[in-house]
């Protein structure tokens, strides 16, 4: 049985939380019940200082500045922070582990690093956010990452049997003999967490936390279950292209924001977006990695065994390069199955699809009995493409190439397990390195023909795939654009909140980026503003995400790369806002149809839809959407719908019953599985603030699309 995996199968509820937080610590661990509830006038330097037991936390932060500024003092100003603050006892630990008796003998170097790796510069509560990296780097650039696992009253990890049923899973508390432990960086645990002050939040722990300087290979190279996957990994050479972090060229110039005064607020037609820009552009990568147990079970013993089981794997698939035998050129059957094996960006596992943690409430806005939330990302194998899915029900958890619904084929026909990723509190070790992550995974991943003879790209791929606005750039991911917390000092919580008003109190902060630092998009600056939207519940955006395009633009995406055959690409986008553009659309630089009107809705008689209720009978919904489709259109997906109300909860109603959240046909283009293909957006208005919402798009193979036997779901 999997440790603590029932962890990731409970929805915690925020109240439990709330109210068995103290139950959390022993009499040892016990910082005081002066500690318990915190003035709202309290800042976080106030905390600190007005509690004993960080007196020797406070003298080291006293002791630190940046720039001109003594961090003590920002800690005392308006602003969001958290702060993970070690007790005197755990400050003591830290000294006798470098033989040293006082915090007089640190160094002004130690002084800065440790208060640095000790503090974020934005508030996350545990309520918010308790498993995974944090999506915003210490004051050090380095990640912090929290973990969760579930403890009897003495400590022990618990651990629970899978539920055999395929219903919805519900919302669930852990009974009061079970408790929860939270770690950072999986050595220091919060023994007090989310303590609220004024300009922020700080969590009590009981180690001081170590500062991170491995790359994601240094980490690879020191664990004994992974030596076979590394070793052939150093066969070709792609470690080499694992140890960037950061863009030297990449700077904000005058857009630089800072959030805790007056931000800008960037006006479209009729709305208003709170935007500011990435402070780093970061270079990072995700590693799925087999443990040398999987390889076993296939007779792979080394990197030769390995270099074996390639040759069977990708030969099949690219006949014209089997005599490739030098195992850095990245048509070799080896370097393809390592590169296969790695994503151009930082993704811990609850960032993989929009199943965003244990008690994802996005995730409710899905009817997950008829759709398996999925994703799909590029990787770094060239012209390959993977996909994640997070199933409900008794097989619920993260896979990668599964293909089904639930514990069930799909309407299709097809089920396929696919490999599943191993949730972050079950790998017993910390996983995350400066510029990366890495997970392990339980069976062999590939994009050719596995050992069991299924041909992925036939049999997982030969599917209609939706792929997020948000998802399209690595510079999306590792910015945090992709659901991301907004970057101001409001406290929103775990998503955003919509807002329209015009001033700098406008809480719809959104990111931005600049041209030439957004892999696989192209626009110039001059024309074009360009920003992912914070992930909102309520609002008419598939998965809650949405990428923003303002102005006279011109831009063109890659799309992701798809196997051999006529595919026919899709936008879905939510019309009726007359400050949305009339956009011409290009697929490879060739104009498809006349120009998109994106301002009517689709009732509107130049796009014409019709609600099932008034079509009425089946057959009469089904001509009606054959004849939509020859016509360039479909309607919303069956499968997912805005919540309620921004606190979510339940689905209003699928955006297939709307008229205004509509699938725009682009048209098709044939692939030969080796070659990229491109998507160019061209604004045909003469405004400055008229905008796309560029939500989703879907690339539809034509086995399914003109399948004459089986007609596309409606889900």
């Amino acid at each position: 049985m999997e440790k603590y995996k029932y962890l990731n199968k409970l929805f915690y509820s925020v109240m439990f939380l709330a109210a068995t937080q103290f139950a959390l610590l022993s009499c040892d661990d016990d910082p005081g019940v002066e500690n318990y509830y915190t003035s709202k006038a309290e800042y976080a330097s106030d905390f600190l200082k007005n509690r004993d037991q960080f007196s020797e936390f406070s003298q080291i932060v006293t002791r630190t500045t940046i720039g001109a500024a003594n961090v003590m003092d920002l800690l005392g100003t308006w602003g969001s922070y958290t702060v993970f603050a070690p007790t005197n006892e755990a400050v003591e630990k830290y000294l006798h582990s470098r033989g040293l008796t006082s915090i007089d003998q640190l160094s002004q170097e130690d002084c800065d690093t440790i208060t640095r790796n000790h503090i974020i510069e934005q508030a996350f509560f545990t309520t918010d956010y308790n498993e995974g990296v944090y999506p915003k780097m210490n004051m050090l650039d380095r990640p912090l990452s929290v973990t969760s696992i579930a403890v009897d009253e003495n400590g022990n990890p618990i651990e629970k049997e899978e539920t055999e049923s395929d219903e919805e899973e519900s919302s669930s508390v852990i009974p009061l003999d079970q408790y929860l432990a939270v770690y950072v960086n999986h050595t220091a645990k919060m023994i007090q967490m989310d303590d609220s002050v004024e300009n922020g939040v700080v969590h009590t722990i009981d180690a001081v936390i170590g500062p991170k300087n491995d790359m994601i290979t240094d980490l690879l190279s020191t664990d004994e279950r992974v030596s076979t996957f590394y070793e052939a990994l150093t066969w070709t050479g792609l470690e080499n292209d694992l140890q960037k972090m950061i863009d030297e060229n990449y700077t904000i110039g005058s857009d630089s924001i800072d959030w805790t005064n007056n931000s800008l607020v960037f006006s479209t037609a009729s709305e208003y977006d709170n935007v500011a820009y990435m402070e780093h552009r970061y270079f990072k990568f995700t590693a799925f990695v087999e443990t040398n147990d999987v390889y076993e079970k296939y007779g792979v013993h080394n990197a030769e065994d390995l270099a074996k089981l390639a040759k069977q794997i990708y030969d099949p698939k690219y006949p014209e390069d089997a005599d490739i035998t030098d195992y850095k050129d990245r048509r070799n059957s080896l370097n393809r199955f390592i590169s296969y094996h790695f994503l151009p960006f930082q993704a811990e596992y609850w960032q993989l699809t929009c199943v965003d943690g244990p008690n994802s409430t996005l995730a409710k806005n899905f009817n997950r009995a008829k759709w398996d939330i999925s994703d799909w990302y590029e990787t770094m194998m060239p012209y390959s493409i993977m996909k994640f899915s997070f199933p409900s029900g008794s097989e619920s958890g993260l896979y990668i190439n599964r293909r089904g619904v639930q514990s069930r084929a799909d309407g299709r026909g097809f089920k396929y397990r696919g490999a599943k990723i191993t949730p972050p509190g079950d790998a017993g070790k910390d996983m995350m390195a400066i510029n990366g992550i890495y997970h392990y995974i339980d069976d062999i991943i590939s994009y050719g023909v596995q050992p069991d003879g299924t041909d992925i790209q036939d049999y997982v791929f030969s599917e209609r795939l939706r792929i997020d606005g948000s998802t399209l750039s690595p510079d999306f991911m590792n910015s945090g654009a992709r659901g991301h917390y907004t970057r101001s000092s409001y406290e929103n919580g775990k998503y955003g909140i919509w807002d329209n008003n015009s001033t700098a109190d406008n809480k719809q902060t959104c990111l931005g980026f600049k041209s030439g630092f957004v892999t696989n998009f192209e626009f110039n600056d001059k024309q074009t503003h360009f920003h992912v939207r914070p992930r909102t519940l309520s609002f008419w955006s598939y998965q809650g995400d949405e990428l923003t395009i303002v102005g006279r633009f011109d831009v063109t995406v890659k799309l992701p790369p798809v196997p051999a055959g006529d595919w026919e690409l899709r936008m879905f986008t939510c019309v009726g806002f007359n400050n949305r553009g009339i956009v011409q659309y290009y697929i490879d630089n060739v104009p498809q149809g006349i120009p998109f009107d994106m301002r009517p809705s689709g009732s509107n008689a130049k796009i014409g839809w019709k609600s099932d209720s008034d079509l009425g009978s089946e057959e009469q919904i089904a001509a009606f959407d054959k004849e939509f489709h020859n016509r360039q259109w479909m309607k919303g997906m069956k499968s997912y719908g805005n919540a309620t109300s921004e606190a979510g909860g339940t689905m209003s109603e699928p955006f297939r019953n709307r008229d205004n959240t509509l699938r725009k046909v682009i048209g098709v283009f044939h692939s030969d599985g080796k070659t990229d293909h491109y998507l160019r957006i061209q604004q045909k208005m003469e405004s400055d603030k008229n905008t796309c919402n560029f939500d989703m798009i879907e690339l539809c193979p034509s086995t399914v699309y003109a399948n004459p036997d089986v007609a596309e779901d409606r889900w």
